[in-house]
């Protein structure tokens, strides 16, 4: 019996077009190179800020 893994490419889209945005926004408001790199790697880890902050917001409501 062979195991055969499925998945869906449409996470994969939108993790990449949500990266892409992000990059765009974070390096565009870089005042430096060095900001502008610090957005990058900013834009790499987009949805650890996105989570951080819903989980913030609902965790005040409580």
């Amino acid at each position: 019996m062979k195991n055969k893994a499925q998945s869906c490419g449409t996470s994969g889209a939108v993790y990449g077009l949500g990266f892409i945005g992000a990059a765009v926004y974070f390096i565009s408001h870089a005042t430096g190179f060095w900001m502008g790199v610090i957005g990058f790697l900013k834009a790499i880890v987009w949805p650890a800020f996105l989570v951080y902050e819903a989980f913030s917001k609902l965790l005040e409501t409580v």
